[in-house]
């Protein structure tokens, strides 16, 4: 992603197609060490391509990606629910789930493999 950022900040900047060392520069001003594999990947899958057109079609692909945001959304509004319920006299609300639920965010973003800066 940083590639395709640097890429877009050339583009941006008035650098219509980028060279590889025009990448490197932008990368190596901010303290981030260049893989050259990767980069040479992505200069040689835009080479020739409108990055206007790339972009379109890529945000009507995004726009088919279920975001789950109905579902995310419905849980905290029922365990919101819990501890109204057990104030007015209901069930005692359980406090060992949300730590585990909180361990188990963090297990899954350490299987990632990658960060959001790396």
């Amino acid at each position: 992603m940083k590639y395709v950022a640097a890429y877009l900040l050339a583009v941006l900047g008035g650098n219509a197609t980028p060279s590889a060392s025009d990448i490197s520069k932008i990368l190596s001003s901010v303290g981030i060490e260049v893989d050259n594999a990767r980069l040479d990947s992505l200069i040689t899958e835009l080479k020739g391509k409108n990055l206007q057109e790339l972009i379109e079609a890529g945000r009507g692909k995004l726009s088919a990606v279920p975001a789950g945001g109905a579902s995310a959304g419905a849980a905290p509004a029922a365990g919101g629910s819990a501890p109204a319920a057990a104030a007015a006299g209901g069930a005692p609300a359980k406090k060992e789930e949300p730590k585990k639920e909180e361990k188990k965010e963090e297990s899954e973003e350490e299987d990632m493999g990658f960060g959001l800066f790396d």
